[in-house]
């Protein structure tokens, strides 16, 4: 009988009531063992090298030495998983976390010692457990990408009907691969791009925003009643699923607010799923990095409709969890590395477009 081995985690954290909430719930987990706290980066730096984590849970906000530093001497001395603890209001915070090498994030309630700051426990286990399997070089070559120190590969694609909805869905390690792709695509994109990023509220309206300022093609938070618009990004807002309405000729954004019950939040498969059923075969699917199976059954969805899909390799993906399980049910058209992703997006939507084009040619000629 093989025993697995518990995830060792550090705590780092300014506040001593966050450090020992935390830690309480992470041992609720029979699976997770608290090695140690920190309450600055100095600390942090001492026990990381002493204690050997498996993962770190890390506030930003610390005296001595705050959580950016101790990230950036993380990331170039002793790369390991590190998961931030950020209050709502802090965004900014987040993606510069997130560029410096953090895997994901828990957003806290309240900078304030509160008993809210329970209701973080089931998404903090999760994601803990669920980090297990990160590979910190796939995240690192991620970094690099976005840097643009490693060169997008081109690749051929063969050609399928004219595309018009890119439906995209990504969790753990998304925001990175989703700015790699987005800002590879150009200004005059023929389809429409629709994204599902498992984010709580707060989160997706500044990442849409940051995207926007660094990419060509128009991106924004989605709002009920928004039209689906060739060259144009709709990201789904923290809290809510997003599915799609039809009005005459032209489809839009309908919000659906998600429950407390539900596992992802937003959801792929509910929008990949309401992509099939409007779009058909003009409908694309992609998933990338992420933990669970949310995706499996919009892909699925969208296939069987003859529409197209891609997931995102265990080559790159900083979590394999849903491009696995999209790839093992055989959802998946094509299974290729985030850096051809893009190319394969403009290769296929153009190659359908400029396809489309010549067979009304020849119905009028």
């Amino acid at each position: 009988m093989i025993i697995e081995q518990k995830i060792k985690v550090l705590i780092v954290d300014d506040s001593a009531y966050s450090r020992q909430t935390i830690k309480k719930m992470l041992e609720t987990d029979s699976s997770i063992e608290v090695i140690g706290i920190a309450s600055d980066g100095i600390e942090a730096m001492a026990k990381t090298l002493r204690l050997k984590p498996d993962m770190i849970t890390l506030d930003f906000e610390m005296p001595a030495m705050d959580g950016f530093s101790f990230l950036r001497w993380l990331m170039k001395e002793n790369p390991i998983p590190v998961i931030m603890v950020s209050a709502y209001s802090d965004t900014k915070t987040v993606f510069k976390a997130l560029e410096l090498g953090a895997v994901d994030f828990i957003a806290k309630p309240t900078k304030k010692a509160s008993v809210a700051l329970h209701s973080i426990e089931k998404d903090l286990l999760i994601k803990v457990k669920g980090i297990r399997s990160l590979r910190m070089d796939k995240l690192s070559k991620n970094l690099r990408l976005l840097r643009g120190d490693v060169g997008l590969a081109a690749r051929a694609e063969s050609a399928i009907g004219g595309i018009e909805v890119v439906a995209i869905g990504s969790s753990t390690g998304g925001p990175a691969a989703l700015q790699i792709i987005l800002t590879r695509l150009p200004h005059n994109f023929p389809a429409s791009v629709i994204i599902s990023q498992h984010m709580p509220r707060g989160f997706t309206g500044p990442l849409a925003e940051r995207l926007n300022q660094l990419a060509e093609i128009k991106i924004s938070e989605a709002k009920d009643g928004d039209f689906i618009e060739p060259g144009k990004v709709l990201i789904c807002p923290g809290g809510y699923h997003m599915t799609l309405k039809k009005k005459r000729h032209e489809y839009y954004v309908k919000l659906k607010e998600a429950a407390q019950e539900d596992n992802y939040v937003p959801s792929v498969d509910v929008m990949m799923s309401s992509a099939a059923e409007h779009y058909g075969t003009k409908a694309m699917g992609v998933v990338l990095t992420g933990m669970g199976s949310d995706g499996k059954k919009g892909m699925l969805e969208i296939k069987s409709k003859g529409g197209y899909t891609i997931a995102e390799s265990e080559e790159t993906a900083v979590v394999f969890g849903m491009p696995a399980e999209v790839i093992s049910a055989g959802a998946a058209e094509k299974v290729l590395p985030l850096s051809e992703i893009p190319v394969a997006l403009i290769n296929i939507v153009n190659r359908g477009q400029i396809d489309g084009k010549r067979n009304k040619y020849r119905e009028e000629g």
